[in-house]
C-alpha cells in the first residue's frame, strides 16, 4: 500500500501523470519521503522527467545529483453543527463547486478571523503555489512560484465585476461559510479526487499541512522553461527557446 511505501522506501518513483504524483503526493508527505516523478500522462506539469529520458536522468538521480523542492499541501475539514463531516489534503487545490446543479453558490470568506468578503458564484479555488499553475490558472488566478509562502483564492465566474483573485500569507487560515439560505448542496473537491458534499451553514476550513512534500527534479530543471513548454509561453524573440 502507499502507507507501507512511505514507512519503507528512501524515495518513491512515480510513473503516470500529474494525477498520479497528486494521489502519492497526499499520501507521502507525512512520511518525509523524496518522490520522482516520470510523465507518462498528458500535461507533465510535476512528473517532469520524459520517457525517453528515462535511463539518463535516473541514474543521475540515483547517483544523487538532483535537485529538491518542498512544496506545501493544504488541509481542508468540512465542519456541521461544530462537528467535523469530512477532511482531505491537496496538493493542487480545494475547490467549493456546485456539483451536479447549475446554481451559484453563496458563501462568505473569512482570513485569520477577519470577514473579507460575500460573494455568489460558481464556486471558489483554494491553492498553494504548487496548484497555481492548475484550475487555479484556468480561473484568471496568478502564476506563483513554488518557493512561495502564499495562499491564492480564486473566485469562479463570480457575478460580480469586482470578484478578483487574492494572495495572502501561506500561514493564514481560511474560513468559507456556505449560506444558510442555499437550497443546493455544494460540493468540496480535494485534487479533484477526494470529495465531501457540504449543506447550507456548513464551514470549510483551509490551511498549511505541517509536513511537506520532498519534490525531486533533475539537475537540469527550469520551472520557468517548464511554464514555456508546458504552457504556452512565448519563447525568446529570435526563435531561441532557452
Amino acid at each position: 500500500s502507499r502507507k507501507m511505501l512511505g514507512e519503507v522506501c528512501d524515495m518513491v518513483i512515480v510513473v503516470g501523470g500529474d494525477g498520479s504524483l497528486l494521489g502519492a503526493a497526499r499520501a507521502l508527505a507525512r512520511h518525509n519521503v523524496p518522490v520522482l516523478g516520470i510523465n507518462r500522462g498528458s500535461l507533465g506539469f510535476l512528473t517532469d522527467i520524459r520517457p525517453d529520458e528515462l535511463e539518463v536522468k535516473c541514474a543521475e538521480v540515483l547517483d544523487g545529483h538532483y535537485l529538491v523542492e518542498n512544496r506545501f499541501l493544504l488541509q481542508a475539514e468540512v465542519r456541521r453543527h461544530g462537528e467535523a463531516i469530512g477532511q482531505g489534503d491537496a496538493l493542487n487545490d480545494v475547490v467549493l463547486h456546485p456539483g451536479k446543479s447549475t446554481r451559484m453558490i453563496e458563501f462568505e470568506i473569512y482570513i485569520d478571523g477577519q470577514f473579507v468578503c460575500s460573494q455568489k458564484a460558481d464556486g471558489l479555488i483554494v491553492a498553494p503555489p504548487t496548484g497555481s499553475t492548475a484550475y487555479a490558472l484556468s480561473a484568471g488566478g496568478p502564476i506563483m512560484h513554488p518557493k512561495l509562502d502564499a495562499i491564492v483564492i480564486v473566485p469562479m465566474y463570480p457575478h460580480t465585476l469586482s470578484g478578483r483573485p487574492i494572495v495572502v500569507d501561506g500561514n493564514s487560515e481560511l474560513k468559507i461559510v456556505v449560506s444558510k439560505d442555499m437550497t443546493i448542496y455544494p460540493q468540496v473537491s480535494c485534487d479533484g479526487q477526494n470529495h465531501f458534499t457540504c449543506a447550507p451553514g456548513d464551514t470549510i476550513t483551509v490551511s498549511k499541512k505541517p509536513q511537506k512534500l520532498r519534490l525531486i527534479h533533475p539537475l537540469d530543471h527550469n520551472y520557468y522553461e517548464v511554464c514555456r513548454t508546458k504552457l504556452g509561453w512565448g519563447s525568446k524573440l529570435g526563435g531561441g527557446g532557452d
